[in-house]
């Protein structure tokens, strides 16, 4: 008895709907994660435009008074703290994670690169709430030591300008948030990035040293413009994890909402005024809170369409 083909024993039904049913159950879903995106920013803008029509626009994203007693808000401060915190803690982790990258795709062998990765991952996987109690029970003392004797160096010279730009060294503010935030984002940034770098085909490598190149001219030349918007991307997705970061920067920040901040003294964020107040927020002060959730929700989205831009614009068949 001969088998019958494989297209024999398809059913008509599925023959005349199959591809049609799945292309509109994956339509379907596409659809279902827009929307949900879309209902999340009209909610935090519904729900903040009572904050909106109090103080305007302008008013509440540059205002830097919030006291909930007199009513009075401003998203200022928390702005500021949120740009600063996520800006810095980018720039401290930008050139480790690419060092960590090049280093386990151009020069581990590969069991090392393996525990490289094990260990990226490991590191982006840890609980927020690890970073924060690392930032406050083993980085604290230490930088609080660090920020006296500097403190105390600038006091010796009457340098009072100095003194008022670095803040009190208590250990616990703006410092210590920025490196907390370098340290969660170089998985992110380091990760993407190796992947970038492993895909770069090896004939790059082999063209480059037939040219004589050394080592670091083949990766300097033949690698990293290769990999470039991969890498970028990386690094504002990586961005977008420090805007959002909320339980580690609560415990670290110092939570201070006056303006002007100082390198060592308190500060806050969007993330951690939404924590901090939510539980108890009503009527106005909530209408401000989400209005702060949706400035959050527009900074992460912008940045991630940023990062999707980067690798259209910055790839090998890209423009650039």
């Amino acid at each position: 008895m001969t088998a019958r083909p494989p297209e024999a024993r398809i059913s008509p039904l599925y023959r005349a709907l199959g591809d049609r049913l799945f292309a509109g159950v994956v339509l379907v879903l596409c659809l279902l994660i827009i929307g949900i995106v879309v209902l999340i920013g009209w909610q935090l803008a519904a729900n903040g435009s009572r904050a909106f029509a109090a103080f305007g626009l302008l008013g509440f994203l540059g205002g830097s008074t919030w006291d909930p007693v007199a009513h009075i808000f401003g998203a200022w401060p928390f702005i500021v703290g949120t740009l600063i915190t996520s800006v810095a803690a980018l720039v401290l982790a930008f050139f480790p994670a690419l060092a960590v990258a090049i280093f386990a795709v151009e020069y581990a062998p590969r069991w090392l690169g393996s525990v490289l990765q094990y260990a990226l991952e490991l590191l982006a996987s840890l609980p927020s709430v690890i970073y924060g109690l690392w930032g406050l029970l083993v980085l604290a003392p230490v930088l609080r030591q660090i920020e006296q004797a500097m403190v105390g160096w600038a006091v010796e010279r009457e340098a009072d300008w100095l003194v008022q730009i670095l803040g009190a060294p208590i250990g616990i503010g703006m410092a210590n948030a920025v490196i907390v935030l370098s340290v969660m984002v170089i998985p992110y940034a380091a990760s993407l990035a190796k992947d970038s770098i492993a895909l770069v085909p090896n004939t790059q490598r082999e063209a480059a040293y037939g040219l004589g190149a050394t080592k670091w001219e083949v990766i300097r030349m033949a690698v990293l413009p290769y990999a470039r918007g991969g890498i970028l991307a990386g690094v504002i997705l990586g961005f977008t994890r420090a805007l959002g970061e909320t339980m580690a920067v609560v415990m670290v920040i110092g939570n201070n909402k006056n303006l002007p901040f100082t390198v060592f003294g308190s500060a806050t964020t969007i993330p951690s005024a939404i924590v901090n107040e939510f539980g108890e927020a009503q009527g106005l002060q909530l209408s401000s809170l989400l209005a702060l959730g949706f400035i959050l929700f527009i900074l992460s989205g912008a940045m991630n369409l940023l990062a999707a831009w980067i690798v259209k614009r910055m790839s090998v068949e890209g423009r650039l």
